[in-house]
């Protein structure tokens, strides 16, 4: 009993041992539920009754076979022993059911004959061999009328005779084998062993091997002898049947199988070096192997499809086999290859596999439709697409990457080059088909970029120990420069939104009439249009789903400070501006006063009313010009501190606070410029257009008595008035105080440049200085005008230059030669005087400015010397 238990327990370390170099692992029978279990069959009591039973033989068919054996087995060997042969005689028609089933029998022999000795012996048979000629008459005969073949003794000793003469080999030295081939031709021998292999599998589960695996492949090695077997062809065949059962089973989730398979391949690859020459053996393994790595190739060119998390561990197998099969098939074979053979292979199943992925996941997001709820926050198919080949590749790096790198070590880096490829040819369609921007143009850029972002990430990540670092798989993915193409549409908005802008105000322009009624605070209703539009610009361009708001925002700023200087420049201009020329240098003549006062008035009087009454640059008008400019100036700063604020609130992490603070700079110092210039042209049109037929064509023309200021002041005064009422309170100092310049200049205008209707005498002096203190007295108003420095300050000219009035001829004849000679160079003579140009710069020790005192001295002295020294003319 003990020795039982002992033969039995190595028996069961063998089968284990058997297993595991397999790698079969130790299974339960599967349950069967709440499902009706027959009756258990009675285990095998033997090795041969366990073989019996995988096999499916019947035992009456055994023991009809047992007993055919037992008559032939004591007088020869089993490789002596051609068994149809024996089979033929052996068996009579009394042990069979039937005589149908005895033909049948005698059948198969005869077909095992055929194809052991004439379709496929294992030493090829010449044509006009006697036996072979023979034997296949009488398997022709026989495969229609068996039993006309074996009537007598002697028909079976002829055929025996001659099967034998076929099964025989003879040696180099002449001598006969005692053992008959009968089986050992290929595929014959092939086929018969594999059907002999199959029985290691449970016929109760096909995806099971027996517990006797070890005792009935031992036994079944007992053949190999007849059938011209060994253990390389052994392992060929193993490896077969283990493989088509794997294949076979509808769902191929039976891991052992395929692991088992694997560790066969391995054996087998290893075998083929050493027989490669052998012609059946190397038609044999190329068969298999081209099968192997056909099924292979098909499920690793679309692993994504075939691979999941329940089998995904089967996963490593299926590339082992497919690239030690590619490996067998290599005609070189040449140490080393596999390596490079399965790099090429798993190079190709990753590209493959990635794109068959891509193109489901993009044929999924075109049939997708979005719920009515979710409509409104649907994202654009790009975009979503974007999103989903993300997946795709996190997915790649954690669950397929790990298996793959084994053969391929920068297997995650192609998959994500082949994804950014994939994506960047539908990409490039995409931006190619945009004619504007819009949020759903820019969304899609927005995922194009992070999706980028994410697959170069991943490939660096994966090529941290590679010898280039992954340089090589990031040359491979050529940049989407998605940030490129936003940052040209964004300034293609931009320019389409100033060009906009621009024609806006344009249009404006043209139909303002600066209009101070137009709005309350009294400036151009186009500025408020101008503004509100440069809001809407920038609340539409903050509303961008972009990441560079910061970047672009200057060019935007750029943008309109451009269009707010065509405005200013357009708002400025226009208007004119009326300064009296200076005429050429006369003498006095006072013949030449009354008619000239006349015309010059009546000329005066039609020039004013016509352009104050048609255009838009009167007095009322210019106000509200300045106003605008001045409303433009101080929205600029809050425009550009709203920007910044704006920009803080988007997603932009680049602080350019102090460069918006400039972003108007050229705008702000239009505004400054354009006010300027307003005030100055208002002032000179209030002194010399408006009030030209009181002041310049009507001061001291003729008698200084009968034409002072006092008509001038009123109706200034008036203009003062409307002035103070219209322009803004920030800007009526500063307007006011341009007219006050402008009189004080033009009051030395017609003194020193009025022209020949005017003359003076030193009885003039008098009333001309308080006509200047008069015109003083308007502007300080009691104190409730300028302030008396400001006053002070403006008119120190004038009061230098008055007391000229009040000297004498003589006197101001040589101050004036010795000034003029001062200016001059040591060759000048008194004589010859040089006559000193008009620069405007009055003053008192200005050689022009005394010499046109001189010119409108009216007295003989004064004549004399200019007739003298200049000949200057009485009249123009």
């Amino acid at each position: 009993m003990a020795t039982t238990t002992q033969y039995t327990s190595l028996k069961s370390r063998a089968a284990s041992k058997v297993k595991k170099a397999l790698g079969i692992k130790s299974r339960r029978k599967k349950s069967s539920g709440n499902k009706t279990v027959p009756e258990q069959v009675k285990k095998p009591s033997s090795i041969e009754e366990t073989l019996r039973v995988q096999m499916r033989v019947s035992e009456q068919i055994d023991s009809r076979v047992r007993k055919a054996l037992s008559k032939v087995a004591v007088d020869q060997k089993i490789e002596s022993i051609v068994l149809p042969l024996e089979m033929l005689q052996q068996l009579q028609p009394a042990d069979f059911p039937s005589k149908e089933e005895h033909e049948a029998s005698q059948k198969r022999c005869f077909k095992l004959l055929e194809t052991g000795l004439l379709l496929h012996p294992l030493l090829p048979l010449e044509n006009d061999n006697a036996d072979r000629q023979q034997l296949r008459g009488i398997v022709d005969e026989a495969l229609e009328k068996p039993s006309n073949i074996i009537k007598n003794n002697e028909s079976m000793q002829s055929l025996r005779s001659i099967v034998t003469s076929l099964a025989c080999r003879t040696s180099d030295d002449g001598t006969v084998s005692g053992t008959h081939h009968w089986a050992d031709g290929f595929p014959l021998n092939l086929k018969i062993y594999q059907m002999l292999l199959e029985a290691c599998f449970d016929i109760n589960d096909e995806a099971s091997v027996i517990d006797e695996l070890f005792e009935v492949v031992e036994q079944i090695k007992k053949t190999w002898q007849v059938l011209g077997m060994n253990q390389v062809l052994h392992n060929l065949c193993f490896l077969w049947i283990f493989f088509n059962r794997y294949t076979t089973m509808t769902d191929q989730a039976e891991g052992d199988l395929l692991n088992t398979g694997e560790n066969l391949l391995t054996k087998v690859e290893h075998d083929a070096k050493a027989l490669k020459e052998d012609a059946h053996y190397a038609k044999v393994l190329s068969c298999i192997s081209s099968a192997i790595l056909g099924w292979g190739e098909k499920r690793l060119v679309d692993y994504h499809f075939h691979f999941r998390s329940d089998n995904i561990e089967s996963m490593a197998c299926v590339v082992s086999m497919a690239v030690l099969s590619a490996k067998i098939m290599e005609e070189d074979g040449v140490e080393g290859d596999e390596t490079d053979v399965g790099y090429e292979k798993v190079d190709e199943s990753i590209k493959s596999s990635l794109r068959a992925a891509f193109a489901q996941v993009m044929e999924k997001e075109k049939s997708s439709k979005p719920s009515s709820k979710d409509f409104q926050n649907e994202l654009p198919f790009m975009a979503r697409l974007a999103e989903e080949v993300s997946k795709l590749a996190f997915t790649e790096k954690e669950t397929f990457s790990p298996i793959l790198k084994r053969w391929h070590p920068l297997a995650a880096g192609v998959a994500v080059a082949t994804l950014h490829s994939c994506y960047g040819n539908e990409l490039k369609q995409y931006v190619s088909g945009i004619d504007e921007i819009s949020p759903d143009v820019l969304e899609v850029l927005k995922t194009a970029d992070k999706l980028e972002k994410d697959l170069v990430q991943i490939a660096v990540e994966n090529s941290v120990d590679s010898e280039d670092g992954g340089k090589s798989i990031i040359r491979e993915m050529l940049p989407y420069e998605a940030e490129s193409v936003t940052s040209g549409l964004v300034k293609s908005w931009i320019t389409e939104r100033t060009d906009r802008l621009k024609e806006w105000v344009n249009r404006s322009l043209q139909q303002e009439k600066w209009d101070p009624k137009a709005t309350r605070e009294r400036f151009a209703l186009s500025a408020v249009e101008v503004l509100r539009i440069v809001d809407e610009a920038f609340e539409a361009f903050f509303l961008l789903p972009i990441a560079i708001h910061a970047s672009m925002l200057p060019d935007l700023a750029t943008g309109i400070d451009s269009c707010l200087l065509h405005y200013i420049s357009m708002a400025k201009s226009g208007c004119g501006t009326y300064v009296p020329t200076i005429p050429p240098l006369t003498r006095c003549s006072r013949r030449s006063k009354l008619p000239g006062v006349f015309k010059r008035k009546e000329k005066a009087h039609k020039k004013t009313q016509g352009g104050t009454a048609n255009d838009t640059s009167g007095t009322p008008q210019m106000c509200c010009r300045i106003n605008t400019l001045l409303y433009i100036q101080t929205q600029l700063n809050g425009l550009a501190k709203r920007e910044v604020t704006n920009l803080t609130n988007s997603e932009s992490t680049q602080d350019i606070s102090n460069g918006m603070e400039k972003a108007f700079k050229l705008s702000a110092a239009a505004c400054e410029e354009g006010i300027q210039h307003l005030c100055e042209a208002t002032a000179n049109n209030v002194v010399y257009r408006d009030l030209s037929h009181l002041f310049w064509d009507g001061l001291y023309i003729g008698d200084v008595s009968s034409s002072r200021i006092e008509p001038f002041l009123q109706e200034l005064d008036l203009q003062l008035e409307d002035i103070s009422l219209t322009v803004h309170d920030n800007i009526r100092t500063r307007l006011v105080t341009q007219v006050m310049k402008v009189s004080f200049d033009g009051l030395l205008l017609v003194l020193l440049a009025g022209g020949p209707a005017r003359a003076f005498t030193l009885q003039d002096y008098e009333m001309i200085e308080e006509d200047f203190r008069f015109l003083t007295d308007l502007f300080w108003s009691n104190g409730d005008g300028l302030p008396a420095e400001l006053i002070d300050d403006f008119s120190i000219t004038v009061k230098e230059i008055l007391p000229l009035f009040q000297t004498d001829t003589e006197s101001l004849i040589e101050k004036f030669r010795s000034i003029t000679l001062d200016n001059c160079s040591s060759s000048t003579t008194k004589s010859k005087l040089p006559l000193p140009p008009t620069t405007g710069l009055w003053g008192p020790t200005e050689p022009n400015t005394v010499l046109r005192v001189l010119c409108y001295r009216n007295d003989e002295i004064a004549a004399k010397f200019l007739k003298k020294t200049y000949n200057l003319p009485k009249k123009l």
